[in-house]
């Protein structure tokens, strides 16, 4: 459950009152309509073989790019060449083939969820200028090389196929699929959403066998939504487990190209259980499974013998709490020794172990978390990292040798770095920002010298010197039971500390998730900036049970989500309502999605603290949301009865005092729209004055077209009326 986010950007300039005086006051329209923030990155590299080039999209062109000098050697494919009879054809998204001789290209992409979508395909062959389509005249999903470049396996109603390159021949490997019952080689939607992977087929290393899993999901119940627009509405039907219903059954095959045939793998007798992961080993024989039950507090590493279906549990581990799923594990080409990465230790961390199970050493260590493992260069002997060492609201790269020695820290610069690697792990492309800075991306060597800077933002730093800007300041607020919360403010650039201001704070608090990082957070930013100008204080506060300070913070929450995350968030607007500065009578609160629920909560269980709040797309029951997500933090209804009722904000909604807008779209298949009806329902039942709106056939980040604009002029004038 995650909040729909849009592209880090920053601004690195800071302004003092007079200043701003002289500059522009930001406006909803320069946020949504004609977005001032909007700067440039570097998007869809593909590096090539030879590690001295990589080619990136550019004006709807493919170019090739030098990595030791960052400049363009070349125009790969022209966009305007690329033509299906005489229309252009639009590359919306592409893959090269494993000899770089041709190109897999995504057009006219249609999305599902929140990760899942349907497009066309077609192959490019790069010499001869010959565009084929993959399945003519179908959208088809996931299309994918095998490690040879000879075959392609993609997904169309939910059965896996085989493309042949050369010939053209089209295989189905399976047959059996069939809308809302089976589903074979892409997840269904619990998986998609909570385990965050859409894929679930694997090419074996020499290109032979296809591991896939398939999805039974006829006994998962169907959640119904209506969609409106035409002289009927239509329903639109799809599995949903939620929190103690049925999940779908999962199991694991095995494709055998040369011999047609498939061999089903025993997972264990057990069939309330999760695949949450499945990878090849160097091994072509040998498939990798991680295993999880039901409550998701264990997690087995299974190896899989492909040709048999023998299998060995090597890795077993039980938490008090639960696990969160990465993809840190790692086999190193000598099939002898796996990386892998636990907080069994209190805090994130990463191990080497063999190929039977036992740990041969830890490679990290410390009161800190590795937020992200990035691979490792096996002919260095190097692993590289992102940790939180420098800071719980940092991300920094860093380096280790394999035998833990000699860790090194290779970006510069205060905030947040997001990294991509070469596959040689010789260069590394780092995009930078900070609540200071904007997106700055780079090409450096692996040892953290800059090569050249691929993108540095100037023009947007340019049109931003012309607006009134506020920085945001960060700092710990320690509530009076002694918990130390991280937290950022903004406030007005003519700030008068011998004024009162009104104080809006926003909240997501979810599981593991930071609202407080030294990052650019995007149009929200310019919008509070919007506010600042009018005369309040923005701030933001991470409650216990998000990310960066180890698991014993993070899993605090366990059994009694919402409990301590409510707490936090009401001794945070005590500690501010003491403040000279501010005016204690008109502390307002908002979120969307958990934000939304902890905002719901806040106005209920801490209703006598805030006189606003917004609610977008809020759960309100815990009972109403998946199964994965629900379970992991709530364990099963059956088993927790009053970790779910006892922070329901449908539970206190008699308790309501002050001025509450709830806002969700219709088309929600995240956080039902049936959260927003039940949380009136007991309203109206306790005859509670409040604010909704809803928005037709909109999903969980409620956009298309002008709505974010409408969404915002809305909200903003309810603040700006009830606050």
């Amino acid at each position: 459950m995650r909040k729909y986010f849009l592209l880090f950007i920053g601004f690195g300039l800071i302004v003092s009152s007079s200043q701003a005086q002289q500059k522009k006051a930001i406006s909803l329209d320069d946020v949504w309509k004609a977005p001032i923030w909007r700067g440039e990155s570097v998007d869809d590299v593909n590096w090539f073989k030879s590690g001295s080039t990589y080619s990136a999209m550019k004006d709807g062109n493919i170019e090739v790019y030098d990595i030791r000098t960052g400049l363009k050697t070349k125009t790969l494919v022209e966009g305007s060449s690329v033509k299906l009879d005489t229309a252009v054809l639009s590359i919306d998204n592409y893959t090269l083939s494993p000899d770089e001789t041709q190109i897999l290209i995504e057009t006219e992409i249609q999305p599902i969820y929140r990760r899942s979508s349907k497009a066309f395909f077609y192959l490019y062959n790069l010499q001869t200028k010959k565009l084929t389509p993959v399945h003519p005249g179908q959208r088809i999903s996931l299309a994918s090389f095998s490690p040879d470049g000879k075959s392609v396996a993609f997904c169309f109603e939910n059965n896996l196929y085989l493309y042949d390159v050369a010939t053209g021949k089209e295989t189905a490997i399976t047959k059996t699929g069939k809308p809302n019952e089976i589903i074979h080689g892409s997840s269904d939607w619990v998986y998609e959403e909570e385990f965050e992977f859409w894929k679930a087929f694997h090419w074996s290393p020499d290109s032979k066998k296809i591991a896939f899993m398939s999805f039974d999901e006829r006994q998962v119940p169907t959640y119904n939504m209506q969609m409106w627009g035409g002289l009927y509405p239509k329903d639109y039907t799809f599995k949903y487990p939620k929190a103690g219903e049925k999940n779908s059954r999962v199991d694991v095959s095995v494709y055998d190209l040369s011999s047609g045939k498939t061999i089903e793998i025993q997972e264990g007798a057990e069939n309330d259980q999760y695949i949450a992961r499945m990878q090849w080993t160097k091994n072509a024989n040998l498939l990798s499974v991680r295993r999880m039950n039901r409550l998701q507090n264990k997690i087995d590493l299974m190896h899989i013998d492909a040709t048999t279906g023998a299998v060995q549990i090597v890795l077993s581990e039980t938490a008090k709490a639960f696990f969160e799923i990465n993809d840190d594990l790692t086999y190193l080409q000598n099939g002898k020794e796996f990386i892998y990465s636990t907080d069994q230790s209190g805090f994130q961390h990463i191990y080497l172990y063999g190929m039977d199970g036992k740990l041969i050493r830890p490679i990290t260590a410390g009161n800190w978390d590795v937020s992200s493992f990035l691979g490792l260069d096996e002919k260095k002997g190097l692993l590289y990292f992102m940790s939180t060492e420098d800071g719980s609201i940092q991300r920094q790269l860093y380096s280790v040798s394999i035998s833990g020695k000699n860790k090194k820290k290779l970006s510069a610069g205060a905030g947040t770095h997001d990294v991509r690697f070469n596959p040689e792990f010789t260069y590394y492309i780092d995009n930078y920002h900070s609540s200071a800075t904007p997106s700055v991306v780079s090409l450096y060597q692996a040892d953290g010298k800059l090569v050249k800077v691929l993108e540095d933002n100037k023009a947007l730093n340019a049109r931003l010197n012309n607006y009134q800007i506020s920085p945001k300041t960060f700092f710990e607020i320690t509530t009076e039971k002694g918990v130390k919360l991280n937290a950022w403010i903004i406030k007005p650039a003519d700030f008068d500390p011998n004024k009162k201001y009104p104080v809006l704070m926003h909240c997501y608090g979810g599981p593991g998730h930071q609202t407080v990082t030294d990052a650019w957070g995007g149009p929200d930013f310019f919008w509070y900036q919007m506010l600042a100008s009018k005369g309040y204080i923005i701030v933001s506060v991470d409650n216990r049970g998000t990310g960066g300070k180890g698991s014993e913070f993070r899993k605090a929450t366990y059994a009694q989500l919402g409990k301590l995350e409510c707490e936090d968030q009401i001794d945070a607007a005590r500690y501010l309502a003491k403040q000279s500065y501010v005016d204690a009578s008109r502390i307002g609160i908002w979120g969307w999605s958990f934000g939304g629920y902890l905002t719901s909560l806040c106005m209920t269980k801490g209703a006598d603290i805030f006189k606003t709040g917004i609610a977008v797309a809020p759960v309100t029951n815990w009972r109403f949301y998946d199964s994965i997500y629900t379970e992991r933090y709530l364990k099963l209804p059956s088993e927790n009865a009053s970790g779910y009722d006892d922070n329901s904000p449908v539970t206190f909604a008699d308790k309501l005092k002050g001025n509450y807008l709830l806002v969700h779209g219709t088309g929600d298949d995240n956080v039902h729209f049936q959260n927003a009806v039940s949380m009136v329902n007991a309203l109206v039942k306790s005859n509670k004055k409040f604010d909704s709106f809803y928005y037709p056939n909109r999903n969980h980040g409620i956009y298309g077209g002008s709505t974010r604009l409408h969404l915002y002029t809305m909200m903003t004038d309810f603040i700006e009326k009830k606050l």
